[in-house]
């Protein structure tokens, strides 16, 4: 199959001269990872004497240091090294979702071309690593599909408009669950549709490393001295959050940076990361990745939903494998807060949320109609 690979690319340069190469950023961030310089060469690939050659060339195009040196303590970022690498960071974590998406269509697109008679698998998903392993598994395994991000409602939505074949969305385990399911319901039809397992996964409060503020639950959020990041509005995080603070009491207002949002889980973890916030709310694979704390608050089930006449159809067949097999498994354990539970298993709505369905219902029969509504 056609990969197709989107990239962002930025340059830096002072009052019109040459630009900072980008192999130089590549080595910054690879120290900021590791602390070391000859560790930094290694994955970049490049000799220490290069790597030396890049630093002083972007020290003399910059006019300021890259990299302080201390005995015995290896190689440290300068002040502007460490906005470089927040750049980086922040463009990926804004960006790389939207470019993935991007990526995932245009393979699609060309893909057509070379399989003219296979049928494409049209995926819109809340955004999540789980799901990104599915679309990178099932690339490994020929099944042409489309990932395109969008938040859990835009996703079940589509697919009772027949805009997609798979729709990503996740639902807390627990006392939440009922609202949540509540929330979806318009969208979801128990006699005609299915949930397909694919994981679960921690959520939580994504802090700085060592938790400087003494950040420990939700209630926290509405001291004046925290600065929060937030997740876009129709976002099912952002959904669960508003319940948790509902719960809690906190009035949104209270919650500085509420209204300050971020379109993706690794978005707001690099705001954390960037000291641009010290708190967000999210799943704990881009707080690890960041090197981050985590602080988990509820767990959450990630469903795909299908048509159930669809569940025949060679290209679902096929996904269902790819769900199952022990390779996807292992890619969505691996990820930090995350498990392959059921993955790949088909529920009835009823099944997968046991009582909360029928409760749903009988409180709608109950519920009195106002005068002049129709039997």
């Amino acid at each position: 199959m056609f990969e197709v690979t989107i990239e962002a690319r930025w340059t830096l340069r002072l009052d019109g001269g040459p630009a900072l190469p980008g192999r130089t950023i590549a080595l910054l961030l690879a120290v900021a990872e590791h602390g070391s310089l000859l560790r930094a060469c290694a994955e970049v690939g490049v000799s220490y004497r290069h790597a030396w050659a890049l630093i002083r060339e972007g020290e003399a195009l910059l006019g300021m240091a890259l990299l302080e040196m201390e005995r015995g303590k290896g190689s440290r970022l300068s002040p502007l090294s460490e906005k470089l690498v927040w750049a980086q960071r922040r463009i990926a974590a804004r960006l790389s979702p939207t470019l993935d998406s991007l990526g995932s269509e245009l393979e699609a697109e060309i893909g057509r071309v070379q399989h003219e008679n296979d049928a494409v698998l049209r995926i819109r998903a809340s955004h999540g690593f789980a799901v990104e392993s599915l679309h990178q598994r099932l690339n490994r395994d020929g099944v042409l599909n489309e990932l395109r991000y969008c938040s859990s409602t835009d996703a079940v939505a589509s697919l009772a408009l027949d805009n997609c074949d798979l729709a990503g969305f996740h639902v807390p385990i627990g006392e939440f669950e009922p609202a949540v399911i509540e929330h979806y319901r318009r969208w979801l039809q128990p006699a005609t549709q299915r949930v397909i397992g694919l994981a679960t996964r921690r959520v939580g409060l994504i802090i700085a490393r060592g938790n400087p503020k003494k950040i420990y639950g939700i209630e926290d959020l509405a001291r004046d001295d925290l600065r929060f990041i937030n997740r876009q509005p129709g976002s099912g995080t952002r959904f669960l959050l508003d319940l948790l603070l509902r719960r809690g009491g906190i009035e949104p207002a209270r919650v500085h940076g509420y209204e300050q949002c971020e379109l993706t889980h690794a978005a707001v973890a690099a705001y954390v990361a960037s000291n641009m916030a010290d708190v967000a709310f999210g799943v704990e694979t881009p707080a690890r990745r960041f090197d981050l704390d985590f602080v988990p608050l509820h767990s959450e089930r990630y469903f795909l939903l299908c048509q159930a006449r669809r569940l025949g159809d060679a290209v679902l067949q096929q996904t269902l494998r790819t769900l199952c097999s022990a390779e996807f498994r292992a890619s969505v354990d691996q990820l930090a807060g995350y498990q392959a539970d059921n993955a790949g298993r088909v529920f009835e709505l009823g099944e997968a949320f046991p009582g909360v369905w029928a409760q749903g219902a009988r409180a709608r029969r109950a519920k009195p109609r106002p005068r002049g509504d129709a039997a």
